[in-house]
């Protein structure tokens, strides 16, 4: 479904990628982790669009993407939340949703009554366990409803992949429990791929069934939970500064 090849990110001199080849299979649940400025987030911003890399290649359904703009990107099925929610402040919370349901996957797309788009918005919103009224506005949510917002938005857009960006961060125990249980449901009932960018490590590994390990831009491990977890190189980048 997904494969990068060779990507490099270069900020000046810097190198905040180097070299990076992915590949991530249709319905596959992806966790990505590293330490902070391992290039995590980095790695989102090209696949979304938000960036160009310096050089290498993005592949999605056999098709180069690599330097199209996020909204193409979007209408070809490639959703993301973010880490710091970004909802639109001046539209309700529904029509933030309702906006998703319109300018998502160009492929599953049909003419909606406005009506008909609203209930739409309101099923995503439903799914994510977020009920508001019609008049409720994002500044009005906690920040566990606004992180559900963004998991509605992104999923309105009926995405064939999610890269999902910290969405546990912030939470409590039971918020923590709920929002795995609802990205696993999407992984399962939605049948929506998953690539999972996240630092509270234990929830991840619960979850996933594969994780990609970057450090200093690099890929330094790839493999099940188990396999990773024992990874000499990642206990030392990464896992060992938990303990």
């Amino acid at each position: 479904m997904l494969e990068l090849r060779g990507i490099s990110r270069y900020f000046g001199g810097l190198a905040a990628l180097k070299d990076v080849s992915i590949k991530v299979e249709k319905g596959e649940f992806v966790g990505l982790i590293g330490p902070n400025g391992s290039g995590k987030t980095t790695l989102f911003n090209i696949i979304s669009g938000v960036l160009k890399p310096s050089s290498g290649r993005v592949l999605y359904m056999g098709r180069d993407i690599t330097g199209l703009n996020p909204n193409k990107i979007c209408h070809l099925g490639i959703a993301r939340t973010f880490q710091i929610p970004r909802p639109f402040k001046n539209l309700s919370v529904i029509e933030n949703v309702m906006l998703g349901v319109l300018f998502g996957n160009f492929e599953q797309f049909v003419p909606y009554s406005e009506e008909n788009v609203k209930q739409e918005a309101l099923k995503y919103l439903n799914f994510v366990g977020l009920r508001v009224d019609e008049s409720t506005m994002p500044d009005e949510l906690t920040a566990v409803g606004l992180r559900r917002l963004e998991l509605a938005r992104a999923l309105a857009t009926r995405p064939a992949l999610l890269l999902a960006d910290e969405v546990l961060s912030g939470l409590n125990k039971e918020e923590l429990a709920e929002a795995s249980s609802i990205l696993k449901r999407i992984r399962d009932e939605m049948g929506i791929t998953i690539i999972w960018v996240e630092h509270i490590i234990g929830a991840l590994m619960n979850l996933v069934e594969r994780v990609i390990v970057l450090d200093y831009g690099e890929v330094i491990a790839d493999g099940s939970p188990t396999e990773v977890s024992k990874d000499e190189r990642v206990i030392e980048a990464y896992l060992g500064e938990e303990s």
